[in-house]
């Protein structure tokens, strides 16, 4: 499995002009991507990692202080442009894979106590978000 982390102050998904997932004030937008042969045990990985990496202010972390997270589905994390002019999108697992082990994340992380928004899968979502610092790591586990 692989995470985009960004830092946030609010963060917003929007599905046919209505917003499906959104979080106010500090917290994390997390984009994830699912690849051949990831398990729920990775899933639950990146779940305690999420909700214990400290890059929220003071170095805090998202379990330190409350905050939020939106979590959002991203199959173009394993995209791969190295030949040629467009991405093939073979490391991406299909929906019937990848969609149990997002919200495997998501169910993981309300189980550790944290308040999380969601896109919707498989939907053409427009993500919206200010991000504090710029902040952006990646995760992979």
């Amino acid at each position: 499995m692989r995470a985009v982390v960004q830092r946030v102050d609010g963060a917003e998904v929007v599905v046919d002009g209505v917003t499906v997932g959104e979080i106010a004030g500090e917290g994390l937008c997390v984009l994830v991507g699912v690849t051949h042969g990831d398990t729920p045990e990775q899933a639950e990985r990146l779940a305690r990692k999420l909700w214990t990496l400290r890059v929220l202010s003071e170095e805090r972390s998202c379990s330190d202080m409350g905050a939020p997270l939106l979590v959002i589905s991203q199959f173009t994390l394993y995209g791969d442009a190295r030949k040629g002019r467009r991405p093939t999108w073979n490391a991406a697992a299909p929906g019937e894979v990848a969609e149990p082990l997002v919200d495997e994340v998501v169910a993981r992380l309300r189980a550790l106590g944290a308040t999380v928004a969601t896109g919707r899968f498989g939907a053409a979502m427009r993500v919206s978000l200010t991000n504090d610092g710029p902040f952006t790591v990646l995760l992979d586990v």
